[in-house]
């Protein structure tokens, strides 16, 4: 009886791993999380095997096995926070958990220094939490905490869809953290170890989450998805747009005639003429520029599916004209654009991809400097050594030096007015690294953003630039 609810929680923890791993593919995300269902139910199912021996011996033997997948538990569920808030500094940290926790599991293996024997409980034996068992809830205080606070942290950060996804995430994980009341069964507290039922809850709100919040699927398909909606619409507002702009002249010239022999009050102002005369011209640049956002997105999400089969060898001076010639640039922002041409070079990649990564960089560059009310952007390319190189410079109003360690982190967005997704330099380093090369970001607040793309002499194999590119 006493068996039942750890058993049917583990099963289900087991089965919710690999439906996410199978409706959403191999990844980073959807495999560390497959790697925390699986140590959930090697903990929840161990329990149910524990509960139900009699011998004592037997039941020392199934506790040590179970408790040696415990032991990793901790670290499997920072693992999964780590890889949900794309913080790459994390890895080696969690690496080094990992080491550790196995250096417990030798130690818990060969000694009673971890596990010192068995209570004898109403529902069945227990581990008996041995002298070295103290370690193991510092080491899983220090993980789980600094797990959620990453949770905390980019949640704070992440712009509002994301934000809604890292909110039931944070409360889920506080959930599962709860569980560790169990703990006290380790130090003689006789009751039934109620961990299970916190268990069952935090997988219900997942569940939920990935119902009505569709949780762990990729935000930028998402977004390309909801980009490739918009252009029909677009499309409409343009076609009505032209209609109007062949019958608004001719209504003006009525209105001015009426004026003129007095047939009606002059009740617009010269400026309201003006606008009306210009506003199909208004309307039609805001439709290139919201075209130019879904072209974007669609390539962000492009990004994602990169294949070397595509790359060619391109010009970087016809990438910089092409994106030059195509970005909607506002008003006389674009008397704000240097050109500094060095040698030409080639490099083997996409040459919409670069692009689009430069209307990025544009993007940012022209949005500090209206922020700032001065500077301009510099754009220069040339061959350093063995290096070909692309400068794109902006004297606007720089980055803070707190921020600057994040800005290439996915969803990271310091404009929580609605102005930036988050995702725009993150595509940047995506494709760059890509092609083999290196992008980098040098910046004093209140003086310039320097962004330095660098290429490779020669092509990078397939292999190498696919694993690069997953790092992102």
């Amino acid at each position: 009886m006493h068996s039942l609810l750890p058993a049917v929680v583990s099963l289900l923890f087991l089965s919710y791993g690999v439906y996410v791993l199978h409706s959403r593919g191999v990844s980073r995300i959807s495999l560390t999380l497959f790697l925390l269902c699986t140590t959930t139910f090697c903990w929840q199912f161990s329990w149910a095997i524990l509960f139900q021996i009699r011998d004592p011996d037997e039941a020392l033997a199934a506790a040590k096995l179970g408790y040696l997948l415990i032991l990793f538990l901790p670290t499997t569920l920072y693992h999964f926070i780590a890889e949900l808030t794309a913080h790459r500094g994390e890895r080696r940290w969690v690496e080094l958990s990992y080491l550790f926790a196995g250096l417990l599991g030798v130690i818990l293996l060969s000694s009673n220094w971890i596990v010192a024997g068995l209570y004898t409980y109403f529902f069945g034996f227990y581990p008996k939490a041995g002298p070295l068992h103290v370690v193991h809830l510092l080491h899983t205080a220090i993980v789980i905490g600094r797990g959620l606070w990453l949770l905390y942290r980019r949640q704070q950060l992440a712009v509002s869809t994301e934000k809604t996804r890292l909110r039931y995430c944070l409360v889920s994980m506080l959930i599962y953290f709860f569980a560790s009341v169990d703990y006290l069964c380790n130090y003689g507290v006789q009751f039934y170890p109620p961990g299970v039922l916190f268990v069952a809850a935090s997988l219900g709100l997942i569940a939920q989450a990935m119902v009505r919040h569709n949780l762990l699927a990729d935000p930028m398909e998402v977004a390309a998805s909801i980009a490739h909606e918009m252009r029909t619409p677009l499309a409409t507002i343009r076609s009505q747009s032209r209609v109007l702009a062949k019958s608004l002249p001719e209504l003006l010239a009525g209105y001015h005639l009426a004026v003129e022999h007095k047939l009606i009050e002059p009740t617009m102002q010269p400026a309201q003429l003006n606008y009306l005369g210009k506003l199909t011209q208004h309307i039609d640049a805001e439709i290139s520029r919201s075209n130019f956002v879904v072209d974007m997105m669609l390539a962000s999400a492009r990004a994602g599916m990169l294949s070397r089969s595509d790359f060619a060898n391109h010009s970087i001076k016809k990438c910089v004209e092409e994106a030059l010639a195509c970005y909607p640039f506002e008003s006389s922002m674009r008397n704000k654009v240097v050109v500094k041409a060095g040698h030409d070079f080639t490099f083997f990649g996409s040459d919409v991809l670069l692009v689009y990564v430069l209307y990025n960089l544009f993007k940012n560059a022209l949005y500090a400097i209206k922020s700032a009310g001065r500077g301009e952007l510099e754009i220069s390319f040339f061959i350093d050594g063995a290096d070909k190189r692309l400068l794109v410079t902006d004297t606007g109003s720089g980055i803070p030096a707190d921020v600057l360690p994040h800005v290439f982190e996915p969803f990271y967005s310091t404009r929580h007015n609605g102005g930036g997704t988050g995702m725009g330099l993150a595509f940047c380093q995506q494709v760059i690294t890509a092609f083999g090369g290196k992008i980098h970001c040098e910046s004093q607040a209140g003086r310039y953003t320097r962004f330095s793309l660098s290429f490779p002499q020669k092509q990078v194999s397939a292999g190498w630039a696919n694993e690069q590119a997953m790092e992102y």
